[in-house]
């Protein structure tokens, strides 16, 4: 914890608290149950925009995650965390893929891929996804997110994951975990990864 980090929350937060009735700025905050569930509705809001990025933002969480998925198929570990480690925690002026942007993108990805919903992906897709072999850092929130995907509640469990993992184990484990899911595809479409890759992460 460093000093001003409860207050500067409370600013970047201001705005949806408002949403919720509570005007920060002159003091007019209620009792501190109802302040306490206006905070979690505004920090779910948040988490929301940050892990669901869009224009600009999501093709850079893309790219990102589609140089990370051929890197991890071809077992290039260093450079697929190399690649993944480029993400940042936020990105002011949006020139760079974020860490939420990365997670979010790869969570929806899958679980629409692992539960039939993405028409494109093949059926049973989901039972074909396996993990690669070895240890992986990100090695076991992958085979949590695979078990999630394939019922679709894996960006519904961000915070559980990231809480039981935490941040950088869930953003390795989602990129190993899509690498896998394009992995089983490309062998049953036969159709090289890289190929598939810009075609479906997007």
């Amino acid at each position: 914890m460093r000093p001003g980090l409860a207050s500067e929350s409370l600013r970047e937060l201001a705005p949806l608290l408002a949403e919720e009735g509570i005007d920060v700025d002159n003091n007019d905050v209620p009792d501190l149950d109802t302040l306490q569930q206006a905070m979690n509705r505004a920090i779910e809001r948040q988490n929301m925009v940050r892990f669901t990025p869009v224009g600009q933002a999501r093709e850079l969480a893309a790219v990102t995650l589609r140089l990370a998925a051929e890197a991890i198929t071809d077992g290039g570990t260093r450079l697929a965390a190399a690649i993944l480690d480029q993400a940042q925690p936020e990105s002011a002026d949006g020139s760079a893929a974020t860490v939420a942007g990365c997670i979010g993108v790869a969570l929806g990805l899958l679980d629409q891929w692992l539960t039939g919903h993405d028409h494109s992906a093949p059926a049973d897709l989901g039972k074909l996804t396996r993990l690669p072999a070895g240890h992986w850092t990100g090695g076991r929130a992958a085979a949590d997110i695979v078990t999630l995907a394939r019922k679709g509640r894996a960006f519904d469990s961000l915070d559980a994951l990231i809480v039981r993992q935490g941040g950088q184990h869930v953003l390795y484990g989602s990129a190993i975990a899509l690498a896998a899911a394009l992995q089983a595809w490309s062998q049953h479409a036969g159709t090289p990864l890289p190929d598939l890759a810009r075609m479906t992460i997007r």
